[in-house]
């Protein structure tokens, strides 16, 4: 599904903490901010920004710190410097308040831009917890990270075909060939080191952060997300949350049911605000 000339996002930069923060945006109405999952940008939310717009939403996505067309942050990142760069966003956009959604890494970033700047973000969508417990980091630092660490370019584009071929098995056959390759080239896009987000992510302890919100929350997941069971978790914890599961999907979920995902991103928005 391409996106046409007339619904395609405008692209702008604001002046963040770290330097050049790039940003699309398409809409007239409540605004919404999207993070991205990691290693991708705000090209993630392409398929949905349309929806969302035509549900009377201001979206607006933000390449997080040294992915995308952002500026890196000048040492290896935390969480809360991916949060760091929302106030700029909305600065630069004359927005004095907004909803907030990230999914995977950004979930955990939209998490800590909620605690740190609630007079900033009214409403929150946190779409895929993760509460990582001690085993899950270690397995992570002694697997995914060093996977991670070693990613390198290698002749004839082998490196990009591996991802590919990650990407692919994945989406399971959901996902179109050309939006495989686009996930790829967001991947490699950045100009931070390709291992800094999920490395933020799994440094990040979100289940003592999820009790100091203090906006309307909303857990999304979909029931084929491979961290699924870390909502479901996050609900336990804060089980005044609502909690919306979109049936099947993976971690693409955005591209694969576009319009149940917006819907119901626009429902929890729309209602809260009413």
């Amino acid at each position: 599904m391409a996106i046409s000339e007339t619904t395609r996002a405008r692209r702008g930069y604001a002046d963040g903490p770290y330097g050049q923060v790039h940003y699309q945006t398409l809409g007239n109405g409540i605004p919404l901010v999207l993070l991205h999952q990691a290693p991708m940008t705000s090209g993630q939310f392409d398929m949905v920004y349309e929806p969302l717009a035509r549900h009377g939403i201001q979206a607006i996505g933000i390449d997080m710190p040294g992915f995308g067309l952002s500026d890196p942050t000048p040492d290896t990142p935390t969480v809360a410097d991916y949060a760091a760069v929302v106030p700029a966003v909305l600065d630069t956009l004359g927005i004095e308040r907004a909803a907030l959604l990230g999914h995977h890494t950004g979930a955990l970033a939209a998490t800590e831009a909620a605690i740190l700047f609630p007079e900033r973000i009214d409403r929150l969508i946190i779409n895929g917890a993760l509460l990582v417990s001690d085993e899950d980091r270690a397995n992570f630092l002694a697997n995914l990270h060093v996977w991670e660490k070693n990613f390198t370019a290698t002749e004839h584009a082998g490196h990009m075909a591996e991802l590919f071929d990650i990407r692919h098995r994945f989406a399971n056959g959901t996902v179109s060939l050309d939006r495989i390759s686009d996930y790829v080239v967001q991947a490699l896009l950045g100009s931070g080191q390709f291992w800094w987000g999920h490395h933020a992510a799994y440094m990040y302890d979100q289940a003592p952060r999820l009790p100091l919100i203090t906006q309307p929350t909303m857990l999304l997941t979909n029931s084929g997300d491979m961290i699924n069971q870390h909502s479901h978790e996050a609900k336990r914890v804060r089980p005044d949350f609502l909690f919306v599961e979109l049936e099947g999907g993976g971690i693409d979920i955005v591209d694969q049911q576009s319009q149940a995902w917006a819907d119901a991103v626009s429902h929890f928005i729309k209602d809260e605000r009413d």
